[in-house]
């Protein structure tokens, strides 16, 4: 028999206009059938179930378009000392956490979790959807080279793989040769994208921010490598110089970007390419090493600028988190959302959160996971859908507290949160 969920007397956000629309929704299956403005007739009988909203707000669940569902909840001390299955256990307990955060699907930025997005999936445990990159790829001094400084050798070099590499968390190549044979062993294990480092950031030790990381040949291998496979690169990167390179190489999504300059963000513009930002503020973290702090701060200084400029270009913008070894941070993801409204209007942060993070993950075509549409609530799309007592297009700040405001929390037509409804 068909699961049938009937909810009633809603205020619906469709996830793509401003003006909402009071009706009922009617959700077969995995994905909405029916949206009216008249009752839509439920029998019991049918196992329609019916549930009264009593005029809240729904709209699609949230969408992180760049989270470490792995790498979010265990420290680097985890990573290193841990035996690999209580690292695992970690990350499924907080899959859990998030999904019950509202987020209803992520795109997963690097790290082991195709096991965990199978068990998922098959619904060994509750969480969200996950767009899978696989293992982070970096060149030797790279970004993703999280060895420590006695260790020389590295699986791309030919020697035993580094245990960063033994996780799955990382691969450290170099040369076009070999960061294609990475993309596709990355593809061949269920990558829905390809994610490279192409510049300096603050959770490593050995890369400033301003160096460029990867030459062009060698990000364009990776480029045509996902091509073949019908999907995309993302790549890290905060300066204007490796930015550049990685457009002029092909790349469809620059994570961050946060140290971006006027003309690169124009060629950005130009040449259609994504930004996935995140509004990093300096209480966001807190490093170990005084170096890494202060590559930290001078990431958050370059935040309103880079908003500014990219809202003066109408770049396309998604948003994500990039929550990196801090367990005790992993509750706060929603803060993030909240945090936009500095630079933007409640009903373009719900946009950007749903409908616009739904098109960037659809650039992975036919690698995509979850086929059909995301971030909406229309006909045949996907059942992913939160109930808000509150109206978020009035106040984002809802959006902070889901375990007191989410009432309802549907992900793929299955309720895994209901609460006074």
């Amino acid at each position: 028999m068909d699961s049938q969920i009937l909810i009633n007397d809603v205020e619906i956000f469709n996830g793509k206009e401003p003006q909402t629309l009071r009706g009922n929704v009617l959700i077969r299956n995995n994905r909405i059938e029916r949206i009216s403005r008249e009752p839509i007739p439920a029998d019991p009988a049918a196992g329609v179930r019916a549930l009264d909203g009593k005029g809240r707000f729904l709209m699609p669940g949230l969408i992180d378009a760049h989270w470490h569902a792995y790498l979010c909840c265990n420290t680097m001390q985890d990573l290193l000392t841990s035996d690999p299955s209580y690292t695992h256990l970690a990350a499924g307990r907080e899959a859990g956490a998030t999904l019950l955060r509202g987020f209803t699907t992520i795109r997963d930025a690097g790290g082991p979790v195709f096991g965990l997005k199978r068990a998922i999936d098959t619904g060994l445990l509750p969480g969200p959807r996950i767009y899978p990159s696989g293992a982070m790829i970096s060149q030797t001094s790279g970004h993703g080279d999280f060895r420590m400084i006695y260790d020389h050798f590295h699986g791309g070099c030919g020697c035993e793989a580094a245990h960063i590499e033994q996780l799955g968390a990382s691969r450290i190549v170099d040369g076009a040769d070999a960061v294609t044979a990475a993309t596709r062993e990355n593809l061949r294990q269920g990558a829905s994208q390809i994610k490279l480092m192409t510049g300096g950031g603050a959770a490593s030790l050995y890369d400033p921010l301003d160096v460029t990381e990867f030459f062009e040949e060698e990000i364009r291998a990776a480029v045509r490598a996902a091509e073949d496979w019908g999907t995309y690169v993302m790549v890290h990167v905060y300066n204007p110089r490796g930015i550049a390179r990685a457009i002029a190489a092909g790349v469809r999504s620059i994570e961050h970007g946060h140290l971006i300059d006027e003309p690169t963000m124009e060629l950005l513009a130009a040449n259609d390419v994504w930004l996935s930002m995140q509004a990093f503020a300096v209480e966001d973290n807190t490093y170990p090493s005084p170096v890494q702090q202060a590559k930290h701060i001078e990431i958050t200084q370059g935040t309103d600028r880079t908003y500014n400029l990219a809202k003066k270009y109408r770049v396309k913008l998604a948003w994500g988190t990039d929550l990196l070894f801090n367990p005790a941070k992993a509750k706060d993801q929603n803060r993030g959302i909240a945090k936009l409204a500095r630079w933007f209007s409640n009903y373009e942060i719900l946009k950007m959160v749903t409908r616009d993070n739904a098109e960037l993950l659809a650039l992975s075509g036919r690698r995509n996971p979850y086929p059909g549409p995301l971030g909406t609530i229309e006909t045949d799309a996907l059942a992913d859908l939160l109930l808000v007592d509150g109206n978020p297009l009035e106040n984002i700040e809802l959006l902070t507290e889901p375990e007191k405001n989410f009432l309802l929390i549907v992900k793929d037509g299955t309720i895994y949160k209901r609460q006074g409804v």
